[in-house]
C-alpha cells in the first residue's frame, strides 16, 4: 500500500533540493530540508525547512532522528551521523561509505581500476609540492589534469596545467591527483537509477560543453551527437558502475568519449545532477522523480526522451554582482519550447549557478538554433557591476 506519510530528509536546500521538493509534491510525499538558511531555494516550496550545518554531526543526527528516509543533493555531508541513523533504523541513500568512496577522488579512482572500469591513467600525490617535483623531474609530462581529492564540485578543485608556468599559478594545494589528459572528442554523462530492489534504469546519453572560464557545464544537447552504438555502449557502461557501486537512488556517470571511440569514466556524483535537468521538460521521467521513486523503492520510471533538448545554465555574468536582475525573460519566454528555471538565488556573482532553460524542438538543429538565441539574450546581472 503506497502511503504518503514518510518524511524524507534532504540534505542541503540549494537548487538540487528544491527541484526534490517539486518533484515529491507531485506524489505528495513530504519533505524536509536542512540547510543554513530557510532563504535558500528549497526554503520556498519544501514540507519543513530546518536551519543548522550538514557537514555537522549533532546537526545532522537530530534532524534524521525525525526523518524515515534520508538523502542528499551534495556529497559533502557528515557521514558518521548517516551510519548512526542507520543504525538507529533509518533509511539513508545513498549509503555513507559510498558517500565518503565518491566524495574523495583518489578513492574514485582506485574504486574504478579495481573493478575494471575504464578511466584515464592516474597517480595519487599526498600534496601539490609531491605533483610539482614529478613533473619537473620527467616523471609526469604536461599537458595534465590535476585534481584535489575533496572539497570539489562545480568546476572547483580542478585545474588543467598545460605549462610549466602554470604550475606557479593554477597548481591546486592539499592532497591530489594527476590524470592524463585524454584525447577527448566528446565528453558525455549518463544518468542511472537503481532502487533498493536492484531495478536499474538509464537515461539517453547527454552531451556536454563546458564554459571555459567557469569549468562547469554550460550546455548539452540530448541525445547526444554520437552512434547508436556510442550511445548503447554509454548507456551499458553506466549500468556496470551504478550496479558496482550499489548506489540507490542516482548516479550521475560522466564520461569521456576520446577519439579513438573508447569511453574513459571520469567521475560520478550519487545524486541528482546538472546534466539530467532536461528531463523536467523532455523526458518521460525527470531525475528527480527518479531519484524518489527509487529511494523511495517504488518502480522506476520510463526514461524514453521525448523529444531533443538543449539544456542551457544560467550562470551569473562576470562583472555583476548584487541583487539579482534578469534581463531578456520576455524574448525568451515568447519563444516555443522554452522552459526557463530559475532558482530562487537573491544574490548574483560572478559564475553563479542562477538558474536553467531547458529548449526543446522537432530537431537537434532547430533545438541548438534556439538556445543559441536564448543563450546571447538572457542574461543574469544586478544594478551594481564589480
Amino acid at each position: 500500500m503506497f502511503s504518503t506519510t514518510q518524511k524524507i530528509g534532504i540534505l542541503g536546500g540549494g537548487q538540487l533540493g528544491k527541484m526534490l521538493c517539486l518533484a515529491a509534491a507531485n506524489l505528495d510525499l513530504k519533505t524536509y530540508v536542512l540547510d543554513a538558511s530557510p532563504d535558500f531555494p528549497a526554503g520556498q516550496v519544501c514540507t519543513g525547512f530546518v536551519a543548522g550545518d550538514f557537514k555537522n554531526y549533532d546537526d545532522v543526527l537530530a534532524f534524521g532522528r525525525e526523518m524515515d528516509i534520508l538523502t542528499i543533493e551534495i556529497e559533502h555531508v557528515n557521514t558518521d551521523a548517516l551510519r548512526e541513523l542507520e543504525r538507529l533504523g533509518k533509511v539513508v541513500h545513498p549509503a555513507p561509505d559510498i558517500l565518503d568512496l565518491i566524495k574523495d577522488k583518489g578513492l574514485q579512482k582506485e574504486f574504478y581500476v579495481k573493478n575494471d572500469i575504464p578511466t584515464a591513467r592516474y597517480e595519487l600525490f599526498d600534496n601539490e609540492k609531491a605533483l610539482r617535483k614529478a613533473v619537473e623531474s620527467g616523471a609526469w609530462q604536461l599537458p595534465l589534469v590535476q585534481k584535489t581529492r575533496s572539497a570539489g564540485y562545480d568546476g572547483r578543485g580542478v585545474a588543467i596545467l598545460r605549462t610549466m608556468a602554470d604550475l606557479d599559478v593554477k597548481l591546486l594545494t592539499g592532497p591530489c591527483l594527476a590524470e592524463e589528459l585524454a584525447p577527448i572528442r566528446t565528453e558525455l554523462a549518463v544518468v542511472a537509477a537503481q532502487n533498493a530492489a536492484g531495478e536499474v534504469s538509464v537515461f539517453p546519453p547527454v552531451e556536454m560543453d563546458f564554459h571555459p572560464e567557469a569549468n562547469l557545464v554550460e550546455f548539452l544537447l540530448c541525445p547526444a551527437r554520437i552512434s547508436p552504438l556510442e550511445a548503447a555502449e554509454a548507456e551499458a557502461l553506466a549500468e556496470r558502475v551504478i550496479r558496482t557501486f550499489d548506489v540507490c537512488g542516482l548516479l550521475a556517470v560522466e564520461m569521456f568519449l576520446t577519439t579513438d571511440g573508447e569511453l574513459l569514466v571520469n567521475e560520478v556524483a550519487p545524486r541528482p545532477h546538472n546534466s539530467g535537468h532536461h528531463t523536467i521538460d523532455s523526458a518521460a521521467t525527470s531525475q528527480f522523480q527518479q531519484h524518489l521513486r527509487a529511494i523511495c523503492n517504488l518502480p522506476l520510471g520510463a526514461t524514453t526522451q521525448k523529444s531533443p533538448a538543449v539544456m542551457i545554465n544560467l550562470l551569473g555574468e562576470p562583472d555583476y554582482r548584487g541583487p539579482v536582475r534578469y534581463e531578456g525573460v520576455e524574448a525568451c519566454l515568447s519563444v516555443e519550447g522554452v522552459y526557463i528555471h530559475l532558482y530562487g538565488k537573491a544574490m548574483t556573482s560572478p559564475f553563479r549557478k542562477m538558474g536553467h532553460v531547458t529548449v526543446t524542438a522537432e530537431t537537434p538543429e532547430k533545438a541548438i538554433k534556439k538556445a543559441t538565441f536564448v543563450r546571447n539574450t538572457l542574461k543574469v546581472k544586478s544594478d551594481s557591476k564589480n
